[in-house]
């Protein structure tokens, strides 16, 4: 269940939000032929997928179509081939920065996931990063989120990720939780919605009669609000906009209300997503789903409102390595600024 506080924050925070970026939308010009949305099988692209199920946008289209995305490889393939034509595509941020840097045409226009990892275990009594020394890790995306986030908390732990952790690669964080269900691994930093479908396949979550077979160890945006002196949120993941929606501001706008729109409707109906979600990709459930929705940490925030903390963000990024966000943090031209 949701607490209160952080129900109440999202609903107030977003329509506040969103009133201030939709008050003076301007209008749509003609009806595109066919409007494509791209991301990956996590929370940020959910409010993507029921857009394209929805019909949010046949006003704007005649045809609406989701493309996904598996892994970092494939989602640069469609960021920076032409012949690909994606017009919105989620992505973590600072992909969107690095990919900007090296002369990507797109946009960030806004972020919606604030830090979905988790340090899931077998072990309930690890607590902390430092509690994971020494033990294999199963750690997915080499070089990219989670593992960035993970290597910049451990440093600001006082550790060093590569002496004081067995760090095992894998592909993605689906490859991840199919290792630590078949028992092949006891530790894996995931992100939603792997951490629910783990917990769901192993009977750990909701927690049963019997002792659960996993537990989630190390919230990773409590540990990045402890060790940084923040909140406790990190601007993991957004949409950016590209094509022919880059020339068209009444068409960001719109897409940014419709996306607005279908991410609260995700959020109050964890069940309904679930099953939607769930029909395109046969490595989830419609429970996992359901149950990642609930324990998710996303908010619709407009780039331009949530530039100071993605450049904090990209700052920490920078100083560790800053290939991470293409050399320098990007310019001014990187968040999307509504029209006046």
């Amino acid at each position: 269940m949701i607490p209160i506080h952080r129900l109440l924050r999202r609903t107030i925070g977003g329509c506040l939000m969103a009133a201030a970026v939709f008050a003076s939308a301007p209008a749509i010009a003609d009806k595109l032929p066919k409007l494509t949305l791209s991301g990956p099988f996590a929370a940020v692209s959910y409010p993507l997928i029921h857009m394209a199920e929805s019909g949010a946008l046949k006003d704007v289209a005649e045809t609406v179509e989701f493309v996904p995305w598996k892994d970092p490889d494939q989602l640069r393939v469609l960021a920076i081939d032409g012949k690909a034509k994606v017009d919105f595509i989620a992505m973590p941020t600072n992909v969107a920065a690095n990919l900007y840097n090296r002369g990507v045409k797109l946009q960030l226009v806004n972020v919606s996931t604030w830090g979905v990892l988790w340090l899931v275990s077998r072990d309930k009594s690890l607590k902390t990063l430092a509690d994971f020394q020494g033990k294999e890790v199963l750690m997915p995306f080499r070089a990219d989120m989670p593992d960035i986030v993970f290597q910049t908390l451990a440093d600001k732990a006082g550790l060093d990720p590569k002496k004081n952790f067995r760090l095992r690669y894998v592909g993605t964080p689906l490859d991840a939780m199919q290792l630590l269900i078949a028992r092949q691994a006891d530790h894996a930093l995931l992100s939603e919605p792997a951490v629910s479908m783990a917990l769901r396949k192993t009977k750990s979550f909701p927690v049963s009669l019997v002792a659960p077979d996993l537990y989630r160890a190390v919230d990773l945006q409590q540990e990045w609000g402890r060790l940084l002196q923040r909140e406790a949120r990190i601007p993991q993941a957004g949409i950016a906009a590209m094509g022919q929606a880059l020339a068209d501001p009444a068409l960001i706008e719109r897409f940014q209300r419709a996306y607005a729109d279908s991410l609260k409707w995700c959020e109050a109906k964890p069940d309904e997503c679930g099953a939607m979600v769930a029909k395109r990709v046969d490595m989830l459930t419609a429970e996992g789903v359901a149950d990642s929705v609930r324990a998710d940490n996303t908010a619709f925030v407009p780039a331009q409102q949530a530039k100071p903390e993605l450049e904090f963000f990209f700052t920490q990024l920078h100083a560790r390595q800053p290939a991470l966000i293409g050399g320098r943090l990007p310019d001014a031209a990187f968040y999307h600024a509504p029209a006046q």
